[in-house]
This record gives structure tokens, sequence and C-alpha cells, in this order.
């Protein structure tokens, strides 16, 4: 029973971590690539 439970704490655990790293990543993609279109093509940083 610990066994599978220990499974679940580090597989939990890790998909967290995963999905933390994924969100940080995608909200720096996104303000890399509103300041490149702003510089390029001369949008709004806010659309």
């Amino acid at each position: 029973m610990a066994i599978i439970q220990w499974i679940i704490i580090i597989v939990g655990g890790a998909i967290g971590i995963i999905s933390t790293i994924g969100i940080t990543f995608g909200i720096f993609a996104t303000i890399i690539y509103k300041i490149f279109r702003k510089i390029t093509v001369g949008g709004s940083l806010y659309d």
C-alpha cells in the first residue's frame, strides 16, 4: 500500500512541476512574441 501511495505522490509532483514549467515558459514566450511583433510590425503590446 505504501508503494502505491509513493508512486501517486511522485507522479502528482512531476505533473505539477511540468505544468508549472509549461505555464512559465508560455508567459515568457508570449511576452517575447509581443515585443518582437511590436518591433517588426508596429503592433500594440495589448492586443
